[in-house]
């Protein structure tokens, strides 16, 4: 086997696959931190105001939201592979053209559309690649690829306040921008699509003209069909609420903690970087690990064990933000940051496996699209309000408000683990079975 014709077939490769994921979403997740470390910097050298850097961010998250269900339904639809390819092509180079930016505007263009566009079309594509080529390792392989999330931020945060200290914050822009394409070059060449076998395949890829069912199984998926599906799936709902709660947290977080420590703590701009990343995502680490692991095993007795972890990750997570946010003391601050990494781990160990328990497979793709489009649709909006609000209330404060967001997601899983998780798993096995 030549380099650019890889043994699709091998049992290696699925692990390849993972590696391949692994480091692109790293990249994908450096490249969205590097602004969030630099924040300060780029606001200084621009004379940008609070409210205008967090736009920079909702902007940012909106687009994603906007596209990310299209390239759900692609991922359906079409080649997953081309899909990844184009991706972080796209938002890599859009990465090393931010550096270029010298208005608001263009920064909003190439770091908030044209980034926010590459990383849509990642998201649904690589969920679904993983799911097709790991069965019985699921569980583990996600989990594995959920670790690259927490070393992007972490490693993105310390590398860009490094180069950003010698260089200025533009190179280090170009620099993730420039390793992004040449990954996606390596991607092109490597990764190949999944070949699908079995009844089900040979029905979808019938003749238009034989029996009723083989012409609804044939039938393309539409966006209508894939929305139709989640909402009328109780379970999916009450999940896509709440990761849109976890994500409006999240990007209130990460957007404004680095300046919260550096402004309102008093820390050096390397020290804020590396403490509102460190700690918090290590912590995640270990605890998604965890999660993951006992997610598997009490599933075995009862799948609806696994929202319920998700319920207890974010009830437990809730006293560890308003710590993070209102401690006077750098040790009790540092404890905040690491306790709400730990816990909402068990909410990111769970989230697709707890989708495609309730959804059936062949819209696995689309409905992971239209949850992501909720989830940062909403939680783009924290970005914006939390630096409008900075003159009023402040960071800690602001940051300590946050803790209410996820009261009451955590209420509503538990609801969903008391009376719709089972009825909703039996239904997908049932619609799954019959398309066998």
């Amino acid at each position: 086997m030549s380099f650019f014709k890889p043994d699709t077939e091998s049992p290696s490769y699925k692990w390849e696959i993972l590696a391949f994921l692994w480091v692109a979403f790293f990249l994908n997740q450096a490249d969205r931190q590097i602004f969030n470390v630099l924040l300060t910097s780029i606001q200084c050298d621009m004379r940008l105001t609070d409210a205008q850097m967090g736009l920079i961010a909702t902007v940012f998250n909106f687009a994603f939201a906007a596209l990310v269900p299209i390239s759900g339904l692609l991922g359906d639809r079409i080649s997953k592979r081309n899909i990844l390819v184009f991706s972080i092509l796209l938002w890599s180079a859009a990465t090393s053209m931010t550096g270029l930016s010298t208005t608001v505007w263009m920064f909003i263009l190439f770091r908030s559309l044209a980034t926010g566009m590459g990383e849509a079309a990642f998201g649904p594509a690589y969920i679904s690649t993983l799911a097709d080529y790991h069965k019985e390792t699921r569980a583990l392989a996600m989990s594995i690829h959920q670790t690259s999330y927490y070393f992007g931020v972490i490693a993105s945060s310390v590398i860009a306040t490094y180069i950003g200290g010698l260089f200025g914050w533009r190179i280090a822009f170009v620099i993730f921008g420039s390793v992004g394409v040449l990954h996606g070059l390596l991607m092109l060449a490597r990764m190949r699509d999944k070949k699908r076998s079995g009844p089900a395949h040979a029905r979808a890829a019938a003749p238009q003209g034989g029996s009723g069912a083989s012409n609804a199984a044939s039938r393309k998926i539409g966006l209508w069909d894939s929305i139709k599906i989640i909402f009328c799936v109780p379970t999916a709902v009450i999940l896509m609420i709440s990761f849109s709660g976890l994500i409006f947290v999240l990007t209130g977080y990460l957007t404004w903690m680095p300046a919260y420590l550096e402004i309102d703590i008093g820390m050096s701009k390397e020290a804020a970087a590396f403490n509102a990343t460190f700690y918090t995502h290590l912590a995640a680490f270990a605890g998604v690990v965890l999660a993951g692991r006992m997610s598997d095993l009490l599933a075995l007795k009862n799948p609806a064990n696994r929202i319920l972890l998700q319920s207890a990750g974010l009830f437990f997570a809730v006293p560890f933000i308003i710590l993070m946010g209102s401690a006077s003391e750098q040790s009790l601050i540092l404890a905040g940051l690491a306790g709400f990494g730990f816990t909402r781990a068990f909410f990111d160990a769970n989230t697709y496996p707890v989708l495609y328990d309730v959804i059936p497979e062949k819209y696995r793709s689309s409905a992971s699209g239209i949850m992501m489009m909720a989830g940062f649709g909403f939680g783009s909006l924290s970005a914006f309000i939390l630096g409008a609000l900075k003159p009023v209330l402040g960071l800690s404060l602001g940051i300590s408000l946050l803790s209410a967001v996820w009261l009451p997601c955590s209420a509503l899983l538990f609801i969903a683990y008391k009376f719709t998780y089972k009825r909703d798993f039996m239904k997908r096995a049932t619609v799954d079975a019959s398309s066998e």
